[in-house]
Formats: structure tokens, sequence, C-alpha cells
């Protein structure tokens, strides 16, 4: 049984590899999120299989095996009744703090295994060596910062909690001390003997579970889409600490591939923001929290309607579409499809332009635009899209702000300074759906709104769209 369980595994690791791999392209993200399915239900059979040996090894009594194999099985069942019901009923809006919750559970789960771990060798007398008690407690505190850090992110996504970053006084100076008082808990956690570790591992899971809350308070909404993916990459190390706890070569294999991947992309979503990924991770590390937008007055607004909107794309040689969160939240994906549709058999270049923080999840985008069945060729990134705007007769700007704000080049005081932006003012004209002037999720202006080659299209974007759609006929 050991043997085919092993071999499952394997295969299931490469599936996972796959699903990876998958992933990494338009065309291939279907079959990749097939190989990771697959390789989630191989790998929870087999881990199902070796339980069941080793409850039929372990007892002459087969009561416990009944026992045992019953309390998996419910919560298997909840788990997956669960899973489906938040599936169904979670709108692509509240993907980001879904994903944020659903870290939270990895955090936490690592946090139990954990204690679990350490209470059953305390109460078996098992004298564990050092290197073992080193995983319990760096699992366990790889979880609690996982844990409350994921909640935290999960209130800010959805807007019970404020976006902008908690500022405390000498906080850099407190995180450093959190760290430091966990390694000396550490040294004394592995000296010590049967319950005599219970006092230094309780300290130290408060100290995380501050430090988690901490951490990410700390970041300021702008960079959210980075902590998110951040909190993947916390959340698979918290996978692979509980691996080397319980001894399942999978879950280390596993954790390590979604903490490396994760890891990846927080850095090479920082150097497109032009942020520190040090800084990100350290809870805005180098930063004194005081830098804010400056209040300006840009001038007045102008407004267009519908069918004058219609009128100019009917009229154009090329269109640059650059959807937003609030594309998300109006769900207009689906008539921006049927928009992009009839421009093209129009004639009219249409592309779309798509910032790697758009939205608040990595991808967020591109997983609507794909949704709505918008063809990928015409979907490029910032990078491939900005040298072209010259040369584009109209933007359309659908629900995004802080991601074409001129203001993160123009004003070196505002929050969003630095951070490569959409340059979309550089189009013959620019229109802007919004439903009001209301900042962006930086909390600052955006003096986009205010050029003399934009105007403002309000309401709702789906309806507006769809008002577009019926005038081009």
């Amino acid at each position: 049984m050991a043997s085919f369980v092993q071999g499952a595994y394997i295969l299931a690791a490469l599936l996972f590899i796959l699903a990876l791999a998958g992933l990494s392209k338009h065309e291939t993200a279907r079959r990749g999120n097939q190989f990771g399915m697959a390789g989630m239900a191989l790998a929870l059979v087999a881990t199902l299989l070796l339980v069941l040996d080793f409850l039929g090894t372990d007892y002459i009594d087969q009561g416990p095996v009944v026992v045992g194999l019953v309390i998996i099985l419910v919560a298997g069942t909840v788990g997956a009744v669960i899973g489906i019901r938040l599936a169904r009923r979670v709108e692509m809006t509240g993907m980001p703090e879904l994903i944020a919750m659903m870290h939270s559970f990895v955090g936490l789960a690592a946090v139990l295994v954990g204690y679990n771990t350490y209470i059953e060798d305390a109460a078996l007398g098992v004298a564990s060596d050092a290197v073992h008690n080193a995983e319990v407690f760096i699992g366990v505190f790889i979880g609690a910062v996982t844990f409350t850090g994921s909640v935290v992110a999960n209130l800010k996504l959805s807007a019970k909690m404020k976006s902008s970053p908690l500022v405390l006084p000498r906080r850099h100076q407190l995180n450093l001390a959190v760290l430091v008082s966990s390694a000396v808990l550490l040294v004394w956690f592995m000296l010590a003997d049967g319950w005599g570790g219970m006092a230094p591992l309780v300290v130290m899971t408060v100290l995380a579970l501050a430090l988690g809350f901490h951490l990410v308070a700390a970041i300021g909404g702008g960079d959210m889409p980075v902590v998110v993916s951040m909190l993947n990459s916390y959340s698979g190390w918290a996978a692979a600490a509980a691996g080397f706890m319980l001894g399942n070569d999978l879950l280390i294999i596993t954790g390590a591939l979604v903490g490396s991947s994760g890891a990846i992309l927080s850095y090479i979503m920082c150097k497109a923001m032009n942020r520190s990924f040090v800084s990100v991770i350290a809870g805005g590390f180098g930063s004194d929290g005081t830098v804010s937008g400056e209040a300006r007055d840009y001038g007045e607004h102008r407004e267009i309607q519908a069918a004058d909107v219609a009128e100019m794309l009917a009229g154009a040689s090329s269109v640059v579409i650059t959807p937003g969160y609030g594309m998300a939240v109006a769900q207009a994906q689906y008539p921006v499809a049927e928009m992009t549709k009839r421009l093209r058999e129009k004639g009219v270049d249409v592309r779309f332009g798509i910032h790697p923080v758009a939205g608040r999840l990595p991808g967020h985008m591109n997983v609507l635009l794909a949704e709505a069945k918008v063809p990928y060729d015409i979907v490029l990134e910032m990078d491939e899209i900005n040298d072209d705007l010259p040369d584009v007769d109209v933007v359309l700007v659908i629900g995004a702000n802080d991601t074409v704000n001129p203001a993160a080049m123009e004003e070196p005081g505002s929050p969003i300074a630095g951070m490569p932006v959409l340059e979309v003012w550089n189009a013959r004209d620019v229109i802007v759906f919004k439903r009001s002037m209301a900042t962006g999720y930086a909390g600052v202006q955006n003096p986009l709104f205010f050029k003399d080659n934009a105007q403002m299209l309000f309401g709702d974007a789906k309806d507006k769209v769809n008002e577009i759609v019926a005038a081009l006929g």
C-alpha cells in the first residue's frame, strides 16, 4: 500500500506542476485547472487509503478504523459542500476576498497541525529531536502570520476595514522585536522536554498572530493585489511546514510549489508597480506613512452621453479598452465583449490594455474577459500597449482609476507615485466610464478626468455599454 501511495503522490505532484505550467497562458489555463483538479483528487484518494491502511494495522479492534473513516468522510463532505456553495454564490468581484479567506484556512490548519503534533508527542512521552521541534515551531509561526494576515486582507478587500495603511509608532521596530523574541522562544522550545515547550509555543503564537495582523494592516489599498499574491505564497510555505510535521512528501512538494510561485508572482507584480518587494512583505518598510495625495483644483470635468460615444467609436480606426475593478462590479464584461465584436465587424481595430494590478487580484481582468469570450490575441499587457497609445483614436476607461492615473508620474507626493500606469491620456480622445467622481482604491483624485481630451460617461458601466451597443446597430 505504501508503494502505491508514494507512486500516486509522485503522479499528483507532476499534475500540479503541469497545472502551474498551464496557468501561465490564456490558451492553456482551462487545461491547467483540469490538471490541478485531477492531481488533488488523486492526492485525496491516496491519502485516504494511507490513513485507512495505518488504522487497519495499528489497531486490532476494528472500531477505531470505522470511527476514523467516518470522521474523514464527514469532514470531507462538509468541506466539499461548503466549497461548492461558495463557488456558486461568489461573484467575480468577490473572488479576491474569498481567496484571502481560503489562505487564512491554510494558515489555521498549519497552526492546528503543529499543536496537535506537539501535544501528541508530549502526551505519549515521545522525545522529539531538535529538528522536529524546529519544524513544529516554524510551521506554527508561518501559519499564524498567514491566518491573521489573510483575515485582514479579506476585511480590506471587502471594505469592512479601511484600505489606508495602519501606521503605528516605531512599527518596524515592533516587527523586528517580534522576530527576535520568536527566535529566542524557538531556542527555549527546542531545549524544553515534554510539556515544558507549551509556554514558548503559546507565547510565540500570540506574537505571530499580532505580526500577521500588523504586516497586512500596514499596507495600503493600492498594493493589495500584491498582498493577495504574497499571502498565497505564505499559505504555500505554511502547507509545506505542515507536510514536514506530518511527514507527508506530497504536502511538502505542493506547499513548496505554491510558496515559490506565489513569491515569484509577488516579485513580478512589485517590479511592475515600481514597488520594493521587501517593502511590501515587511508591511511598507521604508515609508513613514505620511505620504498623501495633494488636494488640488484640477478644473472642471466634461460629460458625454452614450449615443455620442457610439458615434465617436464608429468613426474611429483604432480603439483601446482599459478595464478595471469597476467593470467587474458592474459585470459589464459581456456587453463589452459584444461592443468589441460589433466594432471589429465595422473594421475598427479594438484592443485591450491590462495593467498588472487591474482589479484586486492578479489576472482579475484577464479572467473576466476570457469568461466573456474576448479573443486572447487582442488582450495586451501594459508594456505592450503603452507605446501605441499616442496613435490610438479613442481609449475607453471602464471602471479603472488608479491604474490610469497620471499623478503616478506627475506628482511625487502622491501615494501611487512611481507606479507605472497605462498612459491613456496620450490618445486622441479618452472616455471614462464611472459612477461618480469618487477617488480610486488608493484614495487619490485622478487628474485624467479633467484633461482636455477626456470626457466622463457617468452611470452603471453595464447599462452604458449596452446603450452604446444599441446605438452602434
